[in-house]
């Protein structure tokens, strides 16, 4: 049985660790931003289609980890060129079906306190 509290303790981790607002979030997966409003509200529970959808967006989502909170998270580590070319991937989709905003720059942030901005894309 799905636990829902924890599930969206869950979903906010995912959120936080790749710095999205639920709106962007809903717009990556592709559901209604209202959807998530009332997900993390506790208003509904999550669909099967869902959570196929979170999976299949975010590489680093262990499913076991996402329904259960078995396994680990982030499931696979990447390198900072892997994550970037992911990033610009999936900013230029949202910024495609947008229109109303443009990337102007990326700053990535890491555990020792460095940083590397890319604005040339």
């Amino acid at each position: 049985m799905l636990d829902t509290t924890s599930f969206l303790s869950r979903l906010k981790t995912i959120l936080a660790h790749n710095e999205l607002s639920s709106a962007a979030f809903a717009d990556l997966i592709q559901v209604q931003r209202s959807s998530i409003s009332h997900l993390l509200n506790g208003r509904n529970k999550p669909s099967l289609e869902f959570i196929i959808k979170v999976d299949q967006a975010f590489a680093e989502v262990d499913l076991q980890w996402l329904l259960y909170g078995t396994g680990t998270f982030p499931k696979i580590k990447t390198n900072p060129t892997t994550e970037l070319s992911d990033a610009k991937d999936a900013i230029k989709k949202v910024t495609n079906e947008k229109k109303e905003k443009s990337l102007e720059r990326i700053i990535m942030f890491y555990t020792d306190g460095t940083f590397k901005t890319y604005s040339e894309f």
